[in-house]
């Protein structure tokens, strides 16, 4: 037998209440400006270290040693999904993540409005105009309904970002479709290319789209170009009640994050805008479901802006709230990242992320700060990320004994 095989014929229902608190990229790498330390290990985190004195620690590697995972392979790692058997593409996660039902046979697309200057990127998030501007522009490129009797379905999502839907009747579509980021500034926008022939045929739209789009968005010089990410087609996969058991709800605020939740048939609840209000809403809902996943994106986003003290901003932020959500303390609580993204680099990237679980029986290291160091010598040790789903249902005493 597998693990997954294993899993299933242990698992059982009770009424143990599991908390999966994301940091997103919170992991971080030393920063000889700052001391030589991490955000983590910089920011001022009381109520993270005491719960970390009380808890078990470690490392998760998401995908693979060496691998740097999207937000989607991260996530779906997180959730005991093997992102290297499950593949689920950006867009879709954008799309369903905005509540946009998605047809067989359609394609999604993530879409960033940026900014370019003589052909070339020089800002690929076009400053991280507000959500309201993402609006406006998006109402503008909505005048592009159809291209080669390809339906073009446009709406805008969080920020600087918006998907793109292409719904086709008569000919058949596909998702084998190259990212037209070019991933860093002073580059030109990638042209799409298909890999088949019903992809082919997608890419000669899509380029065709992205040359209409951006003629309509020059009257706007800081956001006259607009990036393609995650051509995908909707996958099939188990909920978390078919897999864990688990009635399960998401605290999420981005479109993303969201629509990988729906995906595994969470329950999709408000998420304010502030930490507070997400840890409010848990308070709220607490009793309604076993599992809640909550995701905090600010540690991300300033590791992408290289931004240092946002960063430990961010995390003090969390640790000044954490109160409220241990206010009811759940049975089982992991604290954790879905990747790294180091300030140092910019983006995401390879390094294992650091963890914290906490319950009645997680047991306690020696460990009293909550930092990428002291989870290096943690009891948890190392560990793939697809195997810390199992560690919270044995920790909430969700699993029979396996054999005699």
């Amino acid at each position: 037998m597998n693990h997954e095989e294993i899993l299933q014929s242990v698992i059982k229902c009770n009424n143990s209440k599991i908390v999966l608190l994301v940091m997103d990229g919170v992991g971080d790498i030393r920063n000889r400006d700052y001391h030589y330390k991490t955000p983590l290990e910089y920011a001022k985190t009381p109520n993270l270290d005491k719960l970390t004195s009380e808890s078990v620690v470690g490392r998760m590697i998401p995908v693979s040693m060496g691998i740097t995972p999207g937000s989607g392979p991260g996530h779906l790692g997180l959730f005991g999904y093997d992102p290297m058997d499950v593949t689920i593409g950006r867009g879709v996660l954008e799309a369903v993540g905005l509540g946009l039902h998605l047809q067989d046979g359609d394609v999604a697309a993530r879409c960033n409005f940026a900014t370019m200057n003589d052909g070339l990127i020089c800002d690929r998030r076009a400053g991280r105009i507000p959500t309201e501007k993402t609006v406006e522009l998006c109402n503008i490129l909505k005048s592009i309904k159809e291209i080669d009797g390809v339906e073009i379905i446009i709406e805008p999502g969080k920020g600087h970002r918006f998907v793109t839907i292409f719904r086709s009747k008569d000919r058949k579509i596909d998702s084998l479709i190259n990212d037209t980021d070019p991933q860093v500034e002073g580059k030109a926008p990638l042209e799409a290319n298909g890999q088949n022939d019903a992809s082919i045929f997608l890419a000669s739209v899509v380029n065709k789209f992205i040359k209409r789009g951006f003629e309509l968005l020059s009257a706007y010089p800081s956001t006259n170009a607009f990036l393609t990410r995650g051509f995908s087609k909707k996958p099939k996969l188990p909920s978390m009640r078919e897999k864990y058991c688990l009635e399960s709800a998401a605290i999420a605020a981005y479109p993303m994050y969201r629509g990988i939740a729906s995906l595994l048939g969470m329950k999709l609840l408000a998420a304010p805008d502030s930490i507070e209000g997400l840890f409010e809403t848990y308070l709220e809902n607490k009793s309604k479901y076993d599992f809640f996943f909550i995701h905090i994106k600010g540690t991300d986003q300033a590791g992408e802006d290289g931004d240092f003290e946002a960063k430990v901003n961010c995390i003090e932020k969390v640790d000044s709230a954490l109160p409220i959500l241990l206010r009811s303390r759940p049975d089982v609580i992991a604290v954790t990242a879905d990747h790294s993204t180091p300030c140092s680099m910019h983006s995401h990237s390879f390094h294992p992320v650091p963890l914290l679980v906490n319950g009645e029986f997680s047991g306690k290291d020696d460990a009293v700060c909550f930092h990428e160091n002291a989870c290096n010598v943690g009891g948890l040790g190392f560990f793939e990320s697809k195997y810390l789903m199992t560690l919270l249902l044995a920790n909430g005493k969700r699993l029979n004994k396996f054999g005699a």
